[in-house]
């Protein structure tokens, strides 16, 4: 089936299996996320950042907060 097809498909979907189906397609990428090859500079990246978030020393922002920033500038 090519893309154009499956979205005249999509289309068609009520809104609650429009839903269901995106819920579905997350959880298979979730499922998938391991044999996805991550280069070993983001590895790297995520290592450091995981260490200095358990020592203390990474600087954190509340998300609540950083929606408000962003909310406040647009």
């Amino acid at each position: 089936m090519e893309p154009n097809d499956i979205l005249a498909e999509i289309k068609k979907l009520e809104l609650s299996e429009k839903i269901l189906l995106v819920e579905d397609i997350w959880d298979l990428i979730a499922r998938t996320n391991s044999k996805l090859p991550m280069p070993e500079w983001q590895k790297s990246e995520l290592d450091k950042r995981q260490k200095e978030f358990q020592d203390g020393t990474l600087d954190v922002n509340d998300w609540r907060q950083v929606h408000q920033e962003i909310r406040s500038e647009f």
